[in-house]
């Protein structure tokens, strides 16, 4: 349809859609409120409102581009800008500055305030095991879900997804970890001003009930003889087995395994010194002679890496937390015993054979109670080396079929002290 063929104003609905362009962009009167109608020479239509701006001079403000905005839209934009017009606001400016403001929001993603946060846990000094958590919880579950949008869309609902989501697989001790992240993350960037609010706030009241903790898999001492055997046969490599071992002779957490580190070790003095920053506080861990005798032979292999213990993969540079477990599983034990298992192994056959609470209590590294681990620094260094050195032995023994007369020597060197 040609504009010399427009019979009456407002234009209709049809008209709108089939004005044809001319050789130069032109403007049709709607027919309401100074709103007009402009069609390109290439056939792209938009809508114009023409205004007097707060110096008198007349001016032209965009409402969008048609068949996006209707004509019923664009009056109701053509009055919102005559208001603001009325009460001596320029519309254009009005405008630019919502866009302003909207590209702002845009650009404040969550992984933008992600990565603030990540920034600030490295330099306070985070150890690397707890920044590798972290790493591993932004990569696999929070980025995918709420990286890439603006803080400000985030809702309460995708931050209760998020959780859900976790808790779903079982991952209750995760879900717990990164509720608190997330938590921590929308702090940060509410103190930076990149938003106002923080929908990740009080999920714990919707929180998954985890399921009451289980002791971990575990073998009593009938029971280690032929598992002790089943190890000496492994297959796993070098460096997972050896991992297995020294969690075994240690009774250590496994994530303690994992991480240790050479600067830790010192081989001829036989001990193992873990820094406060992994543990909270510094931890000594006499070896006994099997463990410095696997460890030599493991320096051969892996002397050179910052670890132990190294992995070959890129998101955590050591061996993953299965893989102990999984070194037992191969040799028949799965669900049976576990790395985390072998500390009850450890406290049990120590128990029973009468060595005292609070040095097998220094050795598994657990808390004094109350006021005692405020005031008590005891280690008990040389005990403690004198009954890991008699486990290690003790479990060898078990291993080449212990006798009652080695038993009751065994017991000799407990009831002596």
């Amino acid at each position: 349809m040609k504009r010399t063929e427009i019979k009456r104003r407002p234009l209709a609905d049809t008209v709108l859609a089939s004005l044809e362009p001319e050789a130069k962009e032109y403007r049709e009167n709607y027919g309401i409120d100074r709103l007009y109608f402009v069609v390109g020479s290439t056939g792209r239509k938009r809508w114009e409102l023409r205004f007097k701006k707060p110096d008198g001079k007349w001016g032209w403000h965009g409402l969008g581009s048609y068949p996006d905005v209707t004509a019923k839209k664009a009056r109701e934009k053509a009055q919102e800008a005559q208001r603001l017009n009325s009460e001596g606001v320029d519309p254009i400016t009005h405008k630019a500055t919502l866009k302003a403001s909207r590209d702002a929001a845009e650009a404040n993603t969550f992984k933008a305030a992600a990565d603030q946060w990540l920034e600030k846990k490295i330099k306070d000094g985070r150890a690397e095991k707890t920044l590798a958590g972290i790493n591993g919880a932004l990569t696999n579950d929070i980025l995918p879900a709420l990286g890439s949008k603006p803080l400000s869309r985030i809702t309460r609902a995708d931050c209760a997804n998020l959780q859900a989501s976790i808790e779903s697989r079982g991952a209750h001790n995760t879900a717990e970890k990164v509720r608190v992240w997330v938590n921590q993350i929308f702090g940060l960037a509410i103190a930076k001003g990149m938003t106002e609010n923080n929908p990740a706030s009080n999920l714990i009241d919707i929180a998954e009930k985890a399921p009451e903790e289980s002791q971990y898999p575990h073998l009593l001492e009938p029971e280690l003889p032929e598992f002790l055997r089943a190890m000496g046969e492994s297959r796993s490599g070098t460096i997972v087995r050896t991992a297995a071992w020294l969690t075994l002779l240690t009774a250590s957490r496994p994530g303690m395994t994992r991480w240790a580190e050479w600067t830790e070790v010192d081989l001829d003095a036989g001990l193992w010194t873990v820094p406060g920053v992994k543990m909270r506080r510094d931890h000594i861990v006499p070896l006994p002679t099997q463990a410095i005798e696997i460890i030599k032979d493991l320096q051969r292999l892996t002397g050179r890496s910052r670890y132990l213990f190294p992995s070959s993969g890129e998101k955590v540079p050591v061996i993953s937390d299965a893989s102990i477990n999984k070194c037992f599983a191969l040799i028949g034990y799965k669900g049976r015993m576990t790395g985390h298992g072998s500390r009850h192994t450890c406290e049990t056959l120590l128990s029973e054979h009468g060595w005292p609470e609070h040095w097998r209590d220094m050795h598994l590294a657990h808390k004094k109670p109350g006021l005692k681990g405020v005031y008590d620094k005891a280690i008990y260094l040389p005990q403690r080396q004198a009954m890991v050195q008699w486990y290690a032995d003790y479990l060898d023994a078990l291993r080449d079929g212990i006798t009652d007369d080695q038993r009751a020597a065994f017991q000799a060197k407990v009831n002596a002290g």
